[in-house]
């Protein structure tokens, strides 16, 4: 116990249940990429972990167990499973400041930021990496082949950031687009940031996205020019870029397709400000530093030559007991989702950030679209036009349901 905090900490995680042969258990998850641990306890245990706020000691966990379940759990147990907790970095503490620390400096002397997902949500060679999406091509709820280049020029994307295993033929649907459109040479890729950004809207990163086929460079004169005109230090939570998967999928998908050194670039911004503002009953367009970034995007846009593309790394609705629902998402419920997913996407397509915060602030957001803040940052800094929706897709776990669309931005989209 001597180096274990006299009152334990929990650290913020993602809970969420799962059922292992039968039995109900407890998934512990760092959302923020301190840890790829994932813990699974079963309810007594997850009793405990709840009472682990830094306020008790362990002998007033082991009171609080035995007044509230009639329970005597032994202090030797209790030790252990904080030793536990505390090893792999899930407990406030030295220990995760420490492992934070050394992260952190190895992100920041790295000259590129790494391909974290590589060998784990796709293939890390380029040969089977390519086999991989070429088959969401042809799969059954793919596009199909990629086909003659066409006049229309690309203004923007939305693209999913599920992984590839789930969502990999709308990634097809949204980069097929991008291959048969007049050539983009500058994408600004608006991504997710999962576990926030400490308070900050957008973060950058001037580091190039490795992937199996290379990397994707950033573009530093446009970025460097949106640096210049944005409020604040758009640096200052850079490191959440170095295990954040959403930029990340569509670097991998950009260099698929622009295998030759100096096709493109690419502007990496991650985002998190529309459930921030909303919880603070504002908008973004109260935000000075919402509103100031986007302004300076716009500027950057047009005072900086580019043949720009923006993309949005966004997934919509995730439901289901795993994200906070009370019950399993039945059939009829995801039949809703999908409604209600389409009326939202339809002010996607018509280019309507106002129109699409609305609809998210009167249903309050129970559909827990975590694509809010890349897919406003894109309509509020696309020219205007309308777009297309390309695909839909759900994938139904009732436990934990994901959906999400692809929608492409062309000069000459029709109405």
């Amino acid at each position: 116990m001597a180096d274990l905090p006299a009152t334990p900490r929990l650290r913020p995680l993602e809970a969420f249940p799962v059922a292992v042969d039968g039995r109900e258990l407890l998934c512990l998850r760092d959302p923020s990429g301190v840890t790829e641990a994932v813990l699974t306890v079963a309810p007594p245990v997850a009793a405990i972990v709840a009472l682990l706020d830094g306020t008790r000691t362990l002998r007033d966990v082991q009171a609080d167990i035995m007044r509230r379940h009639g329970a005597l759990v032994p202090l030797d147990r209790l030790v252990e499973l904080v030793e536990t907790l505390d090893h792999h970095f899930l407990l406030e503490g030295p220990r995760l400041e420490a492992e934070r620390a050394r992260l952190v400096a190895a992100f920041r002397a790295s000259p590129a930021r790494r391909a974290a997902h590589a060998g784990k949500a796709y293939a890390a060679e380029a040969e089977a990496l390519a086999a991989q999406l070429d088959g969401f091509f042809t799969h059954p709820d793919g596009p199909g082949p990629i086909g003659a280049p066409r006049a229309a020029r690309l203004r923007g994307l939305v693209a999913p950031h599920i992984d590839f295993r789930r969502g990999g033929p709308a990634y097809a649907w949204a980069y097929r687009a991008a291959a048969e459109a007049a050539g983009a040479d500058c994408f600004i890729v608006f991504g997710t940031a999962h576990a926030g950004l400490d308070g900050h809207p957008f973060a950058a990163t001037a580091r190039a996205y490795e992937t199996p086929f290379g990397p994707a460079p950033v573009d530093e004169e446009v970025l460097a020019a949106v640096v210049r005109r944005a409020p604040g230090d758009l640096f200052a939570a850079e490191v959440a870029h170095r295990t954040e998967h959403s930029i990340e999928f569509q670097a991998v998908c950009l260099r698929y397709l622009y295998r030759r050194p100096g096709e493109f670039r690419i502007v990496p911004l991650l985002s998190s400000f529309v459930h921030e503002c909303l919880a603070r009953g504002g908008t973004p367009g109260d935000d000075p530093a919402v509103r100031g970034t986007l302004d300076a995007i716009r500027e950057t846009m047009a005072a900086v030559p580019r043949r720009y593309c923006l993309i949005a790394g966004a997934d919509l609705a995730h439901v289901g007991p795993r994200f906070g629902d009370p019950v399993p998402a039945s059939p009829a419920r995801l039949a809703e989702v999908e409604a209600e997913d389409r009326a939202l996407l339809s002010l996607v397509a018509a280019g309507d950030p106002g129109g699409f915060l609305a609809a998210v602030v009167r249903d309050g957001d129970r559909r827990r679209i975590c694509g809010l803040s890349p897919i406003y940052a894109l309509l509020e800094t696309l020219p205007a036009g309308r777009g297309r929706v390309l695909a839909y897709g759900q994938w139904p776990d009732p436990q934990g349901a994901v959906t999400f669309a692809s929608v492409a931005f062309e000069e000459d989209a029709p109405a």
